[in-house]
């Protein structure tokens, strides 16, 4: 039987109440088994907000385009969450950046709500927490929710597990960067923009991105658009958010849009089972000291990770009696 408190926070949310979606955020953050019982409640009345991912390497300008395009809609009458995913402290495990001044600015206004997290692990710059977080808000009422990676670069690539519409973030100096990048952010990006674009060398990134574009293969029949912005006094803000609606009609249009939900419902489904199979293999094995028992000396004349690795399969299949 569902906890009442559960059941008390489940409604409150589903109605909009901001403090309890506030305090849903923080049980799925924290792993709390409430956490995961409210999201089994309120994911029947998931589906309505448009996720929008924005990645990019660190110093692009992507947290003060996010706080434009949040502008832009909340203006236009819609209501937008952010979640902004920032560096893990080594010391208390949280946000480093969570004190932000845009959020300060941003969160006066009416119909937003934000959220800033850590990625606590998670490798592909975005928090492994964040597609629940965002699921949330989308059961709270909100129309769009926006995913701010870290800016790691090219391991930035999960964030296209999450988004409907991923948004890659570059400015004029990072031409020298762009053709390392071909092979992770170049291959996820569904919309460039170009940004801090009254730069010298706007144009001749433009020009790169474009040729660079022209031989990706989509075999959707999206050709990715580039969008010069300069998020600082909200040029090309407009133009982002309508290349984004191109991006979201042809999805639709194309029959796409179910098919990648479901595909990035598969995804979450996945990571959620290799998680948690992962931490059931570890304790069977006695914890990290288990593990370390069982790895021995490896400075020389030691077994394979192979060979270790199927004692450890050995142990599984036999209920852990190590038999």
């Amino acid at each position: 039987m569902r906890d009442v408190a559960v059941d008390v926070l489940v409604e409150r949310v589903l109605s909009g109440d901001t403090v309890a979606l506030a305090r849903a955020i923080s049980w799925i953050e924290d792993e709390d088994e409430r956490g995961y019982a409210l999201l089994d409640a309120v994911y029947p009345s998931v589906g309505s907000a448009y996720r929008i991912g924005i990645s990019g390497p660190p110093g692009a300008g992507k947290s003060t385009l996010v706080d434009g395009l949040t502008g832009h809609y909340l203006d236009a009458g819609g209501s937008v969450g952010i979640v902004a995913v920032d560096p893990t402290s080594p010391f208390t495990g949280g946000a480093l950046l969570g004190d932000r001044i845009r959020m300060q600015r941003l969160g006066t206004r009416e119909g937003v709500f934000i959220r800033s997290m850590a990625t606590r692990g998670g490798l592909g710059g975005l928090s492994r927490a964040a597609p629940s977080v965002a699921a949330a808000m989308d059961a709270y009422g909100l129309d769009f929710v926006i995913l701010e990676t870290v800016g790691v670069g090219q391991s930035e690539l999960d964030i296209a597990e999450a988004a409907d519409t991923t948004v890659i973030v570059l400015v004029p100096e990072s031409g020298d960067s762009i053709q390392a990048m071909k092979a992770g952010l170049m291959e996820i990006g569904e919309v460039f923009v170009v940004n801090k674009a009254d730069r010298e060398g706007a144009e001749m990134t433009v020009a790169e991105l474009q040729s660079m574009l022209s031989l990706k293969d989509e075999g959707t029949g999206w050709s990715p658009p580039v969008v010069q912005t300069t998020a600082t006094t909200g040029d090309g803000i407009p133009e982002l958010a309508a290349a984004i609606e191109s991006h979201r009609e042809f999805l639709k249009s194309a029959g796409l849009f179910e098919e990648r939900r479901r595909a990035h419902f598969k995804s979450q489904v996945r990571a959620i089972v290799v998680d948690a199979l992962e931490r059931q293999l570890l304790e069977r094995m006695g914890g990290e000291a288990g593990l370390d028992g069982m790895v021995g000396d490896v400075t020389r004349g030691h077994r394979s990770p192979y060979e270790i690795a199927r004692d450890v399969l050995d142990r599984i299949g036999s209920g852990g009696r190590g038999e």
